[in-house]
């Protein structure tokens, strides 16, 4: 496996200089992240990218994310130009060494909590998903301020969109998922450029929205849309395993041992009644037997880049919630005490 840290640019406090400090670390997830959703990135911006990260001695060659234009998701005419953008920006990537994109198809909103400072037993802060705030919220009242969403939607344009998806169905949107794979997965094989999915965060509909990319059942229809070692997945221990009916030892395995497992997002989490609470990565934090999801993983002959994911706040520090380095950089040095005793005792 090839070690990894999420970077967001060099407004990140987490610097590439103290990420480089973490043991066995080798490669930078980051993105360009001044460019509207939809557009083409520029060859300018990503070589000047993949330079400051190369400089400070780390590879450049995962971007997360691309992210997808909702004309795509909806499947409006628009799309056609969109999509064509997308196929641009993996040729470009590609020509820069990146060998995985991670990308989702949640409508609207990524990754959703309810709050980003719930302070735990010990004293560290997490991010946390409670079903009685969510059931508190609505979108459309322009004071909804989720981390994960695309905050340049204003209250008309949210209200829009959400009028468009008000007549789109699950089906609608496994339609929508396959066009824009059967035309962005050849470019991907012609780019050496592995396309992987993220999961559903969390793997349920949000504010009445469709979602598909939840289970194991799902994820076995997303592979078969276009058959290709290019169309994979990034493995979201987090986002899949809050739901108790996707066991994530048996999904590891199999899509493991399948090779459609391109990128990992290794964090544990606590599932609570219809909702959770993010862990430390021990495993013993949490519900997630971070052990035996590895173990699997590592059976299989897993040779894909891994992150430690979302880290709760931890001795004092304060910053991007969810991003900050210690818990992320003790998630690292645990997943490599985990793999290194596997490469030694799993012969």
């Amino acid at each position: 496996m090839k070690m990894s840290f999420r970077w967001y640019g060099t407004d990140d406090a987490v610097t590439l200089a103290k990420i480089k400090q973490i043991p066995n670390m080798s490669t930078i997830v980051t993105a360009i992240y001044d460019v509207p959703v939809g557009e083409v990135w520029s060859k300018e911006s990503i070589q000047a990218l993949k330079k400051e990260v190369e400089d400070s001695g780390l590879l450049f060659e995962v971007i997360e994310s691309v992210p997808v234009h909702e004309d795509i998701k909806l499947g409006k005419p628009s799309r056609e130009q969109y999509i064509e953008n997308y196929k641009e920006n993996i040729r470009r990537l590609g020509a820069a060494g990146i060998r995985c994109i991670c990308y989702n198809f949640m409508p609207v909103f990524d990754w959703t909590r309810t709050q980003l400072d719930k302070e735990l037993p010990d004293g560290s802060n997490a991010l946390v998903y409670y079903p009685e705030q969510i059931a508190k919220m609505d979108p459309l009242t322009g004071e909804l301020s989720l981390p994960g969403w695309d905050a340049s939607y204003t209250k008309e344009t949210l209200k829009a969109v959400f009028d468009e998806y008000a007549s789109i169905t699950e089906e609608d949107l496994w339609n929508n998922l396959q066009y824009f794979l059967q035309e962005i997965i050849p470019v991907a094989e012609e780019c050496d450029v592995k396309m992987a999915i993220h999961q559903d965060d969390p793997p349920w509909s949000i504010f009445g929205l469709p979602r598909i990319i939840t289970c194991e059942e799902n994820l076995d229809r997303m592979l078969s849309l276009v058959d290709s070692p290019y169309n994979g997945l990034t493995l979201c221990f987090g986002s899949l395993g809050v739901s108790p009916k996707n066991d994530m030892v048996h999904i590891a395995d199999k899509y493991s041992a399948m090779g459609r497992i391109h990128f990992v997002h290794a964090r544990n989490v606590k599932i609570l009644d219809g909702g959770f609470e993010e862990a430390a990565h021990y495993s013993p934090c949490g519900s997630l037997d971070m052990v035996e999801i590895l173990r699997k993983l590592h059976k299989n002959g897993f040779d894909g880049y891994i992150r430690p994911d979302h880290g709760r706040m931890i001795w004092g520090e304060t910053g991007r919630a969810g991003y900050g380095l210690f818990d992320r950089a003790l998630g690292a040095t645990y997943i490599n005490g985990i793999w290194e005793t596997l490469d030694k005792t799993d012969r």
